[in-house]
């Protein structure tokens, strides 16, 4: 079995991701790495660069600021680097520059691969979902994160990602069929100096929306206002990836929140009691689950 990892990124080191961590986090799962590396303000190409040689290839790639509705920018620099991949992968294992999978998930995921890479019907792997917020010790709980996406696809060039790269479609629009694995990718894009946040702020909203929405919708500050949007977190308890903890102890700001202050409203009770009483499924699914 061959696989082979992918994924995009541009401007890491000014705006903080975590994307040397991902890529670290499933490169024991991959036999190489395809990363596409947009034209960037700071050191993001030599830090590519240095993390593995022998397993990582660099494609340095433009970005069309053009493609600003509903962030296809994002899902055309993954399709570059989906492009890429060799064709003797058998499984195409995509992350984020903002997502991490903890070394305890690591078998669970060789063996979902083993054990479904034989059967055509299976188009893709499917994950759990942890969303940081503001802080390493907070999780979102609200709907609003959602709960499962793809990350392992397998190698068909009919398949591409979609809309904003949130997940993959294959043909004329069709939703993958997908298996869900017993592993967790651990979501940190909502941690982040709030600095950091700010900016990220001020100019990803750029990728989806005119420069009318942006000016009237987000905020001008110095720092990001967590605590401003939160709807419902709670407490961590486990234990993060052993690639973040350098990051972790390095973290220079603090985030502390009351989640007796959380924010419920009546439809999300609903949502919650129909999907976990009822067992109706009440959020979006942008595949099917086999």
């Amino acid at each position: 079995m061959k696989v082979t990892g992918f994924t995009f990124i541009r401007n890491a080191i000014k705006y903080d991701y975590p994307v040397a961590e991902a890529i670290r986090s499933i490169l024991p799962l991959c036999d190489d790495f395809v990363i596409a590396v947009g034209k960037s303000e700071d050191g993001t190409l030599e830090m590519i660069k240095s993390i593995d040689p022998q397993k990582i290839r660099v494609v340095e790639t433009e970005w069309d600021d053009s493609l600003r509705t509903g962030g296809r920018v994002l899902a055309e620099e993954t399709n570059k680097a989906f492009r890429e991949v060799d064709s003797d992968a058998d499984w195409c294992f995509y992350i984020q520059g903002d997502e991490i999978v903890h070394e305890q998930y690591l078998d669970a995921i060789r063996q979902g691969m083993l054990r479904w890479k034989d059967d055509k019907k299976v188009d893709g792997l499917l994950f759990k979902y942890l969303h940081f917020y503001g802080s390493y010790d907070y999780v979102g709980t609200s709907s609003r994160w959602y709960p499962h996406e793809i990350r392992i696809v397998r190698n068909d060039k009919s398949i591409y990602s979609y809309r904003d790269a949130q997940g993959f479609r294959k043909g004329d629009d069709e939703k993958l069929n997908v298996k869900l694995l017993d592993a967790y990718i651990y979501h940190y894009g909502w941690v982040k100096d709030p600095r950091a946040m700010q900016r990220k702020q001020e100019i990803f909203h750029k990728l989806w929306h005119d420069d009318a929405w942006v000016e009237k919708n987000v905020a001008k500050a110095e720092e990001f206002d967590y605590a401003a949007h939160i709807d419902a977190v709670q407490k961590f308890t486990g234990t993060h990836p052993a690639v973040m903890k350098e990051r972790i102890r390095n973290s220079n700001w603090k985030f502390d929140y009351d989640i007796s202050f959380n924010r419920t409203s009546l439809k999300e009770r609903f949502k919650a009691f129909a999907e976990k009483k009822l067992g109706i499924k009440m959020s979006y699914r942008n595949y099917r689950l086999m």
